[in-house]
């Protein structure tokens, strides 16, 4: 349900209210569970929020992928042991996406080389 509230949110023209994106997804769901669904988006920050009179409009932050990439971050940053996590993690990649994880690490190296220096939460912007 989140992917598709998602993918409306990405359809609309700008901001957009609860109500539209209901609509969007065919009326089906009711307004209290795209409200809900908003909500929890937001507290994941795959959408910002802004007033509009009494109520809020809705606009995406993250698409798919960023909200599956949140779920890692919140999975990771709830383990007491990182390395652990990583490392198994990585040793069950296939080989072509461990090749497309040491291009985008070596790519996120050469932006910013400091990173690679320092692994702490604030050279890698947490």
């Amino acid at each position: 349900m989140e992917a598709q509230v998602l993918a409306a949110l990405h359809e609309a023209a700008g901001p957009a209210t609860a109500a539209w994106v209901q609509e969007r997804l065919g009326g089906d769901l009711a307004y209290t569970t795209v409200m809900t669904i908003l909500s929890r988006l937001h507290a994941k920050q795959a959408v910002t929020r802004e007033r509009s009179g009494r109520a809020y409009v809705w606009i995406p932050a993250a698409d798919e992928a960023g909200l599956a990439a949140l779920r890692m971050r919140r999975v990771l940053d709830g383990e007491p042991d990182r390395d652990a996590v990583l490392t198994s993690f990585v040793s069950a990649l296939s080989a072509q996406d461990e090749q497309l994880l040491r291009t985008l690490l070596d790519r996120a190296t050469a932006e910013d080389p400091a990173a690679a220096d320092d692994p702490s939460d604030e050279a890698r912007g947490g």
